[in-house]
């Protein structure tokens, strides 16, 4: 008597009536945490009313940041950029550039008590179209006779060039970033009082549950 499904086994696979492989066990997945429960929001008997304030005081601290931080921010960059733009356009109109002819070599200047650097007495034309003289700061291989132009204010004094606009931008966008952080610390300040007292409040309630329970019978004994 032949076995039923013998002849179909071994023509499926070759394996006749011998047991089959058992399927490969898959690790289970990590599981997903809904973001309801991430924020504090998913009903939890666990919670406290306590949680649940300092969760809603948090994020109307937050909400206030992220609505005073853009205009704040925006406000101090463009106040800055108009001062640095005023200032550019002021420097622009008060400097002029000359051409400085050097006369002697070999001269020093101290700066404080540790430095001392080299100078070259040299001539530059005036505001007036007179010959001025005067002290500038020395340069390699530099000899009598040499030519350099130099930034000269509207009396004919040697100064600095005037200001670049790359330091006005720059200047704005630290005071920008400076309004931002000045406008987060009063509202992390906020925060941590508002975590503080509802710290204190959690333990205290700690405090009158395990009171409850040692006045039922239930804790440790001794």
């Amino acid at each position: 008597m032949r076995r039923s499904g013998s002849g179909g086994g071994e023509g499926r696979g070759g394996h006749g009536d011998g047991p089959r492989p058992r399927p490969r066990a898959v690790a289970p997945g990590r599981p997903t945490t809904p973001l309801r429960r991430r924020l504090g929001l998913e009903h939890s008997e666990l919670r406290r009313p306590v949680d649940r304030v300092q969760r809603l005081l948090g994020f109307a601290l937050l909400l206030i940041f992220l609505g005073t931080a853009p205009p704040l921010a925006m406000w101090a960059g463009a106040t800055s950029y108009a001062a640095g733009s005023r200032a550019e356009d002021a420097e622009r109109q008060s400097r002029r550039q000359v051409t400085a002819t050097v006369t002697t070599t070999g001269g020093t200047s101290a700066s404080g008590d540790r430095f001392v650097h080299e100078t070259v007495q040299a001539t530059w034309p005036g505001p007036d179209g007179k010959p001025l003289a005067g002290t500038l700061p020395s340069w390699r291989g530099v000899e009598v006779g040499d030519r350099r132009t130099i930034w000269v204010d509207r009396a004919g004094e040697p100064t600095v060039e005037p200001r670049p606009h790359s330091r006005t931008v720059t200047d704005a966008v630290y005071a920008g970033t400076a309004a931002v952080l000045g406008g987060a610390l009063p509202i992390a300040v906020a925060y941590g009082l508002v975590r503080r007292r509802c710290d204190r409040r959690r333990d205290a309630l700690w405090d009158a549950d395990w009171a409850r329970l040692d006045a039922a019978g239930h804790g440790p004994r001794s």
